[in-house]
């Protein structure tokens, strides 16, 4: 009997399970249906993480009184605690818990941590008496423990945010099957309607919920996303006996330890030239734990030490050509991720200084008052639209020249986005010149008083951002997800997060140091409290240079990197077919 005739080759060959451990097969489990619940989980996720971003410096120096300088980077700081934990939640996924429960655990501390929040915003006592004054110096500080109690809940929803952003969209990408081709088109795709998708419920977070909490009040404003919070926790629960699964691998730190260990013990054996002498397990033995098992290669040659054959078997000592390899791609990636760390940087801006511009600027449409924060709607609007036209357009058109089946490579991609964090950078500095000459011409340096000027004025920054997230995002994403081994994906996932983590670390670094600086010596600054009287042109300026000399950077690492093997030959195949479709196209063409 045929294996078709026994429905063998309707399982995955991928490794994936179901939720008992049995062995799936592709009509039941996973494919877009089980992606439908963990893309509409995402939409209400991002609704509740954007819903508490977005305005959050607002929040921070209208309600807490803080300053620009603190306000700002108290916002980039707990930013970057939720991007820079999803390291962990990878490792705790990929080394013991598995992606499914890491990601169930993890959502009830992040749901914890929004309804603390909730209550922080809501009850009397746990916040300052209002306001008005002009200089928030004057204002009412919060006491310790308000600040304890809202910074507790700040930072509890980071620790639950470390579990479910890196796994979340893993769990997506491993309901599609690298071994079919059918399956690794859609692969292909997923990540591009992924942020289409999950930008649905950030527009409706900076629209829709920034205005609830300017206009009506802050625990209404947060109290919706808390709620959205837990609706989107229950979708995805409904959809647990649809998905596949990956059992966990063991530690992947650890297994890059041991060949980088056992690579230094052996400094001065010699690799042989032969790779077949190196040591390797058999075939089944990967195929019985769902592995993938990779050939040696020659960069990073040092690291092949650490399967030279030299009588010992301990782990520490002798490692197999795949987990050398493993780490040899892990390693390989750092790089690029050090390169995206400037760009991140940028986009911190956002919901910080972006935002505190428009406080100053006019946001009257009749008697509507647009948000400051809103404007970050039409980063995502921007995004949606940019995601499409690449999708639907640019994709199909640059495949007939490169023969790519993605149209650009992923590099080509970021790289873009890197030029256009540039460009954003120069228009930024010119708006800001152009804010700060009316503010000159209208006496209203020393008073910090609203500009007439129109709050759209911020308008073209904003949309360009959104731009750049199309190309730079979307492909940091898949990036580091695709150049990942199969058995570290979550970490490979959870190197797109940190990027984001450090990058908001880096934009707390450099405004503190940039403020301090430019005050010595009796200088008045390029970032104070007033904005009127400060110097963001400059700062912005400055933003653009560095984004020159890190897309310099970039262009020297991504010329050396070298994009890992397939595991499988389902991107050959799907070569082939698209070979075949372009002849098809051809001789229609010719007949008409």
């Amino acid at each position: 009997m045929s294996l078709v005739e026994e429905g063998v080759d309707d399982y995955t060959q991928d490794g994936t399970v179901d939720i008992r451990g049995n062995p799936v097969r592709r009509l039941k489990h996973g494919g877009w249906t089980a992606c439908s619940f963990v893309v509409v989980y995402e939409v209400f996720e991002r609704m509740a993480y954007h819903g508490i971003s977005s305005n959050l410096v607002l929040y921070m120096t209208k309600k807490l009184h803080q300053g620009t300088v603190k306000s700002a980077n108290n916002v980039t700081n707990w930013v970057g605690m939720v991007w820079i934990m999803p390291v962990l939640g990878a490792y705790l996924a990929d080394a013991h818990l598995g992606r499914y429960w890491t990601f169930v655990i993890a959502s009830a501390i992040y749901l914890m941590g929004m309804s603390m929040l909730t209550l922080a915003v809501s009850l009397p006592h746990l916040k300052p008496p209002h306001c008005s004054e002009a200089n928030v110096n004057n204002c009412q500080k919060a006491s310790t423990l308000q600040l304890a109690v809202f910074y507790g809940a700040l930072y509890t929803l980071a620790v639950g945010t470390g579990g479910t952003k890196p796994n979340i969209s893993t769990i997506g990408a491993d309901q599609f099957d690298d071994f079919d081709p059918k399956e690794k088109a859609h692969k292909l795709s997923f990540f591009n309607w992924w942020m289409f998708s999950i930008f649905f419920g950030t527009l409706f977070a900076n629209t829709v919920l920034v205005y609830i909490q300017d206009n009506v009040g802050w625990a209404l404003g947060y109290g919706i996303p808390t709620l959205g919070l837990a609706i989107s926790i229950a979708i995805f629960l409904a959809g647990t006996p649809c998905y596949r699964h990956r059992v966990p691998a063991g530690s992947p730190f650890t297994r890059m330890a041991r060949v980088i260990v056992a690579a230094g013990r052996k400094w001065r054996v010699r690799v042989p030239s032969d790779p077949k002498e190196l040591h390797e397990l058999d075939p089944q033995e990967y195929a019985k734990k769902g592995k993938f098992r990779i050939d040696s290669t020659p960069t990073l040659r040092f690291l092949n030490k650490a399967c030279v054959q030299t009588g010992t078997t301990s782990p520490w000592k002798l490692c197999s050509v795949t987990q050398v390899e493993e780490t040899k791609q892990m390693l390989r990636m750092i790089p690029i991720l050090i390169a995206t760390f400037v760009p991140s940087c940028m986009v911190a801006q956002i919901n910080t200084l972006f935002v505190k511009q428009g406080t100053t600027l006019d946001r009257s449409i009749g008697s509507f008052k647009i948000p400051p924060a809103s404007l970050s709607g039409f980063v995502t609007i921007s995004l949606l639209v940019s995601v499409v036209l690449y999708d639907r357009f640019f994709v199909k058109i640059m495949k007939r020249w490169t023969k790519n089946v993605r149209g650009i490579s992923l590099l080509h991609r970021m790289g873009i986005g890197l030029i256009l964090h540039i460009v954003i950078m120069m228009v930024a500095s010119f708006t800001e010149r152009w804010r700060l000459r009316v503010a000159r011409e209208h006496n209203l340096v020393e008073s910090g008083g609203q500009i007439p000027l129109t709050i759209f004025i911020l308008l073209p920054q904003f949309v360009l951002m959104g731009a750049a997230d199309a190309f730079l995002e979307v492909a940091k994403i898949e990036f580091f997800y695709d150049q990942a081994p199969e058995s570290m994906k979550s970490l490979g996932t959870s190197y797109a997060m940190a990027t984001s983590g450090v990058g908001n670390f880096l934009s707390s670094f450099l405004l503190s140091t940039v403020a301090r600086i430019t005050k010595r010596h009796g200088h008045h600054g390029w970032i104070l409290n007033n904005l009127n009287a400060s110097h963001l042109d400059y700062y912005y300026a400055f933003f653009g240079v560095l984004n020159v000399l890190n897309f310099v950077f970039f262009l020297f690492v991504a010329k050396l990197y070298v994009y890992r093997a397939e595991v499988s030959d389902s991107m050959v195949m799907l070569k082939e077919e698209l070979k075949g479709l372009e002849k098809v196209h051809n001789q229609e063409a010719r007949v008409t």
